[in-house]
């Protein structure tokens, strides 16, 4: 009894770190994890055997579907949410940019303060061994933050928390400690499929299944050829660097939800006023100055001269954000 209460006591001192950290929401699961767990990991393959993933071969690495080739002997976790919904929107006819590119490399912020959590780990329990994860690494990051309860991937893919919204970015912190998991998210969709409905390449090809080689973000981003196919430049409408399209739409994230005046997500000006004429026209130098420090910085100065060159920079009609769900 002893050694649970001190291990509950421990898991609440570390979600309250978090929580100073910025982080909202947080939570805990134990691995192998549920039965939920290994569903996602079966829907994983059935995705990559579609070909879904397009050109982004990195979604088969094979330790994706185990956390503990990432850490050996990892026995918790911790996830953590970052809301980079902020008070600010793109000007009326410019091009559009995704929001969790506005502000700081998300991965450098989320890394970092991750990280300060594991050392602080260490120090109240000397010996745990521990990595910080983004979503960059092979991880089922979705699917972990579902399991530690901070939302449920609804279906456009997305994280959703019942009073945040899907605007946040996720990280994992792995241990070899015992920690007090907390319960599953409960999905809550129900039989809404505006986000479906409203995508303009029908990349969501069923629910919570998303078609990378129909996408908006993923050729906005990834997609290296010269000339973006013809289907894709005719439903870019004003985005040249991902799309917000599914999330703008979702009930979820109407209303009064709330905003993050964090420094580091604040976004470059330049980013909600931005010109098909200076995309076209800033040369490689000027493009590599603007990202510096972005997560961003993947679409190369080309991409974004491509990418403009096909936009349509005008508004683009989403739902009326009040209202009830």
């Amino acid at each position: 009894m002893e050694a649970l209460s001190a291990q509950k006591e421990l898991s609440s001192a570390l979600k309250h770190q978090a929580r100073a950290q910025g982080f909202e929401p947080v939570g805990i699961a134990r691995l192998p994890g549920s039965a939920r767990l290994r569903l996602r990991s079966a829907a994983l393959e059935r995705w990559l055997d579609a070909g879904y993933q397009a050109d982004m071969g990195w979604m088969a690495a094979p330790r994706r579907k185990d956390a503990t080739q990432l850490l050996e002997g990892a026995t918790s976790l911790l996830a953590v949410g970052l809301n980079y919904h902020v008070k600010h929107e793109r000007m009326p006819g410019r091009l559009a940019i995704a929001r969790y590119g506005w502000g700081r490399d998300y991965h450098r912020v989320v890394n970092q303060r991750l990280k300060r959590l594991g050392r602080w780990l260490e120090s109240q329990k000397p010996g745990t061994r521990w990595r910080a994860c983004v979503d960059a690494d092979p991880l089922l990051d979705k699917a972990w933050a579902e399991e530690a309860g901070l939302g449920w991937i609804g279906k456009h893919s997305n994280l959703i928390h019942h009073e945040r919204g899907s605007w946040m970015v996720i990280g994992h912190l792995l241990c070899d400690i015992e920690l007090s998991p907390d319960p599953p998210a409960a999905p809550l969709c129900g039989r809404c499929t505006l986000c479906m409905e409203a995508c303009p390449t029908q990349a969501i090809r069923e629910p919570f299944v998303v078609d990378s080689g129909l996408c908006l973000a993923y050729h906005t981003i990834e997609n290296r050829d010269a000339e973006l196919p013809e289907t894709i430049k005719a439903a870019m409408g004003p985005w040249v660097a991902g799309c917000d399209i599914c999330q703008d739409v979702c009930p979820w994230n109407r209303g009064d939800i709330p905003s993050n005046d964090d420094p580091d997500l604040q976004p470059r000006q330049w980013m909600l006023d931005l010109s098909r004429e200076q995309a076209m026209t800033w040369d490689d130098t000027t493009w590599q100055e603007q990202l510096r420090g972005s997560a961003l910085r993947r679409i190369k100065p080309w991409m974004w001269r491509r990418n403009a060159a096909a936009a349509e920079p005008k508004d683009v009609p989403t739902l009326d954000k009040s209202g009830s769900r």
